[in-house]
């Protein structure tokens, strides 16, 4: 398949007309861990306030983070991938992933812009709070929390680090399929794992990182 996307360079193309707009569409790498590593340290007091249990934290905690592993799988595959067709829904995809596949290296459209991360934040605690006690909602949603974090800060990297670890060079590897060789492959971006359950991964034939970026 050939390369899909437009630039390699760092380079940030304008999305909007109006200033304020477009500065809400780019973000520094490090925003993301100021206004989350707060409220998940203010969920986890919550939950040990409504007196649950060290063992019933973890659990509750590790489950909000398995929780987010799916979400972004699902995110990723039907929603930031959705193909519209019609002119204004090519442009709504453009600017909440289509340019991140053009402009894989931009700095700046890297991480969820709190424009988009914190509203959207609201919507899964009101969607979880359906289905939790106040207790393990608390223990929950900043196990959720920390999985986007994971999330954010490991995509950042993956696109701007050279890991020396075998594991997150499979990681690595993994995200790198998904732009340069196949698109509608490779959703998982913090862990493969969803991609070997509904079969979206790569074979392990695939090129290795360094050989598609030279192509």
């Amino acid at each position: 398949m050939a390369k899909t996307y437009i630039s390699n360079s760092e380079e940030s193309i304008r999305l909007f007309k109006s200033g304020w707009m477009e500065k809400l569409s780019k973000v520094h790498f490090a925003v993301p861990l100021f206004i989350f590593v707060p409220v998940i340290t203010f969920f986890t007091y919550l939950a040990f306030s409504n007196q649950i249990g060290i063992a019933g934290f973890i659990l509750y905690f590790l489950i909000g983070l398995g929780v987010w592993t799916v979400t972004e799988y699902c995110l990723h595959r039907y929603i930031f991938h959705y193909h519209p067709t019609s002119g204004w829904g090519q442009r709504l995809h453009f600017i909440f992933h289509g340019v991140h596949h053009d402009y894989p290296r931009d700095k700046k459209r890297l991480v969820m812009p709190p424009s988009a991360s914190i509203p959207l934040a609201t919507l899964f605690y009101l969607l979880f709070s359906l289905f939790l006690t106040q207790q393990h909602l608390y223990a929950f949603f900043p196990g959720f929390l920390l999985g986007y974090l994971v999330y954010d800060m490991l995509h950042y990297a993956m696109h701007h680090y050279n890991f020396k670890s075998g594991l997150m060079k499979k990681i690595k590897q993994h995200h790198m399929l998904h732009h340069y060789q196949n698109p509608e492959k490779g959703f998982g971006v913090s862990s493969s794992l969803w991609d070997k359950i509904f079969g979206s991964g790569f074979p392990n034939t695939a090129k290795k990182v360094d050989e598609l970026q030279e192509q």
